[in-house]
C-alpha cells in the first residue's frame, strides 16, 4: 500500500472521486487503482465559499505501479491489544468497569491474567433501562446510573475519540473499539466519535471478549474496604448490592478506575491513608443552541445541507485570571441528566453517531483552583462540587429538575420569554435565576466571557442560546498519588484513569489502563 496526503475532496464525494483524484495525482490510469482505503478525514471549513474535505489515502496498486512508487509505502496498523501469555497465583482486580477499568480489563485478559472485575452498577442493558426511568420520571437508581455502570460516564455521552495524544496506545485503543463494533468512521476521521447508542453494544462486547479470555466481571459489587500490611495490600472486602452480602477477595494488584464520581470510595482510601491531594478541575453550565444557528455560523448561510452538524472549541482568557471554555461539545445532541446521588443536580450532554438532532450542547466552563475550596483537606474540592449541586437540585425544586435561564436574561439584557426557553433537558427545566446556585467567581466569568465568545462564533450569546445548570463533573478534584511504577503509597494499589486524576475523556482513560497494566505484566 502507498500513502497519498492532501487529497481534496467534494462534499458528498464518492469512491470514484477518489480514485480519480488519486490517479491524477499519480499520473496514472484510474484503472492501474486496484484498491484503497480512507487513513485520514476532515473538514476543511476555512474558506466558507469552498468548503471541502482534506484526505490522506492508502492504495493498492498493479505490480507495476507498485514497484514504481514504492517510495511511499504505507504500513496500515489495524492491531490492537497483542501480548504473549503469563501467569499469576492472584488475579489482579480492577475496580470500575467505565473506560480506564474496560481497558485495564482488556489488557490483563488479552496478557493472559484472569482479572476480576468489580462494578458497583448494572450490565449496560439494565443500566439503560434505569437511566430512561430517572430522565422520564426523576426516579434515580444511585448504583446505576448516568455516572455508575457498566461502561462509566462515557456510555451516556458524545463518545469522542480525540485526544492531545497520537501515539501508539491511542492507535491501540482506536483499533480496538473498532474490532469491538465501532463504526468504521473511527479510524480515520480528524475528529472521531462513536456515539452513546453505538457505545452500549461495544462495552457489551469488551465485556464478553474479556470473560471468553477467563476474566470475570462481578455486577452490583462493590469494594467497600482495603486491607494493608507492611504497607502493602493484602485483601478486599466486597459487597454484592443485590443480595447484602459480603465477602472477601485476595489479590496483589488492585487497579483503582474508579471515575471522577465514586466519592464514596475517595473517602475510604482517605481514611486508609491512601496519598491523595488536591486537584483544579472546572465548574459550569452547559449552553444549548439550535443546531441551525451553529451550522450557520461555521459554515455561511447557504451551506450545504449534506455537511455534518457543525461543531466548535472555544476559549477566552478573561483580566480576572479565569479561563472559560467550550468542552465535551455535543452537535445534534441533548442535554442530560447525570446526577448519581439524590439531592443533587449534575448536567452533562450526549449524542447519537448520527449526531442529527435539532440541539448543539456544549460545558461552558471556569476554571477552578485548590485555592477557591476554602480548606486545605485533600477532599475539599469534592465538597466544593456538593455544594453547589445542592444549592442546584433546590433551586430546581428538588425534583432533579435543572435551574435554566437564557442568555439574555443572564447577561441582564431581556426578560426570558418562557415559550422561547427550550431545552432538551429531561425530565425537564426551571425557569429561574441560575447564579443562585454557582460560585460568584464562575457566574461573573461567565458574564464577562459569553459577549467575547460571541466574536468568536456568531450567535453563540444569542437570546436563543439556553444555560442549564450545573455542570460539575467534567474532571475530578483529587489526584490519587501514583509513583513511576504506577502504585500509590500502599504498593499493590495502582490508581487509574479519570476518577485517579490521570486522565480526561474516554481515550486517555482507555490508554492509561492499557500503560498501568502493561507495567503490571513487565513486573511479574
Amino acid at each position: 500500500m502507498i500513502k497519498l496526503d492532501e487529497i481534496s475532496l467534494a462534499i458528498g464525494f464518492n469512491n470514484q472521486e477518489i480514485i480519480e483524484k488519486c490517479a491524477k495525482k499519480l499520473k496514472i490510469s484510474s484503472k492501474n487503482i486496484k484498491d484503497f482505503e480512507i487513513i485520514k478525514l476532515s473538514l476543511d471549513a476555512r474558506r466558507k465559499n469552498n468548503i471541502k474535505y482534506i484526505a490522506s489515502i492508502g492504495l493498492e496498486l498493479d505490480s507495476i505501479n507498485s514497484e514504481k512508487f514504492k517510495n511511499f509505502e504505507f504500513e496500515l496498523n489495524r492491531n490492537g491489544l497483542i501480548y504473549n501469555q503469563k501467569t499469576i497465583d492472584k488475579s489482579p482486580i480492577v475496580v470500575g468497569f467505565g473506560p480506564s477499568g474496560m481497558f485495564s480489563g482488556l489488557a490483563l485478559a488479552r496478557m493472559g491474567l484472569k482479572p476480576i472485575i468489580l462494578e458497583q452498577g448494572k450490565p449496560v442493558e439494565e443500566r439503560i433501562k434505569d437511566v430512561e426511568m430517572f430522565w422520564k420520571d426523576g426516579k434515580l437508581n444511585k448504583y446505576s446510573n448516568v455516572q455508575f455502570g457498566e461502561g462509566g460516564a462515557g456510555t451516556f455521552s458524545d463518545g469522542k475519540l480525540n485526544s492531545n495524544t497520537n501515539n501508539s496506545y491511542t492507535r491501540k485503543v482506536i483499533n480496538e473499539l473498532y474490532n469491538m463494533g465501532a463504526p468504521k468512521e473511527i479510524l480515520y476521521l480528524s475528529k472521531p466519535h462513536i456515539g452513546s447508542d453505538n457505545l452500549q453494544a461495544i462495552v457489551r462486547n469488551i465485556r464478553e471478549e474479556i470473560i471468553k479470555l477467563g476474566g470475570k466481571v462481578l455486577f452490583s459489587c462493590k469494594m467497600t474496604e482495603i486491607f494493608v500490611k507492611n504497607d502493602k495490600l493484602t485483601n478486599i472486602n466486597v459487597k454484592n448490592l443485590k443480595t447484602d452480602e459480603e465477602f472477601t477477595l485476595e489479590t496483589n494488584h488492585l487497579l483503582l478506575c474508579l471515575g471522577h464520581s465514586a466519592r464514596d470510595s475517595f473517602k475510604m482510601l482517605y481514611e486508609k491513608n491512601i496519598d491523595i491531594k488536591q486537584k483544579p478541575f472546572a465548574m459550569g453550565v452547559r449552553i444549548e443552541h439550535p443546531q441551525k444557528l451553529i451550522n450557520i455560523s461555521q459554515y455561511g448561510k447557504g451551506y450545504d445541507s449534506r455537511l455534518p452538524n457543525a461543531d466548535y472549541k472555544l476559549v477566552v482568557h478573561l483580566p480576572n485570571n479565569r479561563n472559560v471554555f467550550t468542552f465535551c461539545m455535543c452537535p445534534g445532541g441533548q442535554v442530560v441528566a447525570s446526577s448519581s446521588d439524590d439531592g443533587e443536580i449534575v448536567t452533562n450532554g450526549m449524542s447519537l453517531f448520527a449526531r442529527d438532532g435539532k440541539f448543539a450542547n456544549s460545558a461552558l466552563l471556569v476554571n477552578v483552583t485548590p485555592d477557591d475550596f476554602g480548606s486545605s483537606h485533600p477532599l475539599a474540592g469534592i465538597d466544593f462540587q456538593a455544594k453547589y449541586e445542592k444549592l442546584a437540585f433546590k433551586l430546581g425544586g428538588e425534583n432533579f429538575t435543572a435551574p435554566a435561564q437564557s442568555v439574555g436574561r443572564f447577561l441582564n439584557k431581556q426578560n426570558c420569554d418562557i415559550k422561547s426557553c427550550i431545552s432538551t433537558y429531561q425530565p425537564q427545566i426551571k425557569i429561574c435565576d441560575i447564579s443562585k446556585c454557582l460560585p460568584n467567581f464562575v457566574t461573573e466569568s461567565l458574564k464577562q466571557a459569553l459577549p467575547l465568545l460571541d466574536k468568536k462564533l456568531n450567535g453563540f450569546a444569542s437570546d436563543q442560546a439556553m444555560l442549564i445548570a450545573i455542570e460539575s463533573r467534567s474532571s475530578c478534584p483529587i489526584t490519587i498519588v501514583r509513583d513511576s511504577s504506577y502504585q500509590s503509597n500502599i504498593k499493590g494499589i495502582y490508581p487509574v484513569g479519570e476518577g485517579a486524576g490521570y486522565a480526561g475523556g474516554i481515550i486517555t482513560s482507555a490508554q492509561d489502563g492499557v500503560k498501568v497494566s502493561e507495567s503490571i505484566y513487565e513486573n511479574l
